[in-house]
């Protein structure tokens, strides 16, 4: 909505083209911050946690945006209202769903299906935002403010398919993702604490604890092998 956020205000809002112009200029600004500051929250937060606030930040918005100008039928300063809310998602998507959809495909494929995961990943988010581009200003011409219920919609349904379906990957190794995959974990990941937690699971510490002095001791007994060899 970013690209057009002034043709939004000046259509959907009806806001005058200076004014619509300097409200994206501190748009701007704002979503800028709050793009840096997931950066410093998403490995506490977890990729989950953010895209869950994120995505209810984004229904939040598009739900009062919709009614907004659907009153503003009748009576303009519901309009107005309405920018605080086009401001509200902009903060939240730059919180989440700016960022971690890019990062998420390359931790939570598994290590054969990482980068087609990725590809194809990328490839999904460049068509889909090429098709919003191209869809909005019609959309808004069109129908007005019904179309913003699509967007309300949208973000309805994607809050129950990342609480039930997303795994967290925030603060496991890639060997550790392949190893839950290899698990055969249920389809739904809500009812498993080790699937959503934040922290690294104690079971691939411990897996891990193993591998290393596994290795070690290979490395002894080979060092200790090539020793006697020598004598």
């Amino acid at each position: 909505m970013s690209y057009y956020l002034p043709f939004v205000l000046m259509n959907s809002v009806g806001l005058s083209d200076s004014m619509a112009r300097l409200l994206t200029a501190c748009n701007a600004t704002s979503y800028f911050i709050f793009s840096c500051a997931a950066a410093a929250v998403v490995e506490k937060v977890g990729r989950r946690g953010l895209m869950m606030m994120s995505g209810s930040g984004q229904l939040i918005s598009f739900l009062v945006i919709t009614i907004l100008l659907a009153l503003a039928e009748k009576d303009k300063i519901y309009a107005t209202a309405s920018v605080a809310f086009f401001f509200l998602f902009h903060i939240a998507f730059g919180m989440g769903m700016l960022g971690v959809p890019w990062l998420y495909p390359t931790e939570i494929n598994s290590l054969p299906m990482r980068t087609k995961g990725a590809a194809v990943s990328t490839a999904t988010n460049w068509i889909t935002n090429f098709a919003i581009v191209e869809i909005t200003p019609i959309g808004i011409q069109s129908i007005g403010w019904k179309f913003w219920i699509v967007w309300t919609v949208l973000n309805a349904v994607f809050l129950p398919v990342i609480y039930f379906l997303y795994p967290e990957t925030a603060n496991r190794t890639l060997e550790d993702m392949d190893a839950y995959y290899r698990s055969n974990p249920p389809l739904i990941v809500a009812g498993d604490p080790d699937a959503i937690c934040t922290k690294r699971p104690a079971q691939y510490i411990y897996h891990e604890d193993e591998e290393i002095q596994r290795n070690v001791k290979v490395a002894v007994s080979g060092n200790a092998g090539y020793a006697e060899h020598v004598d």
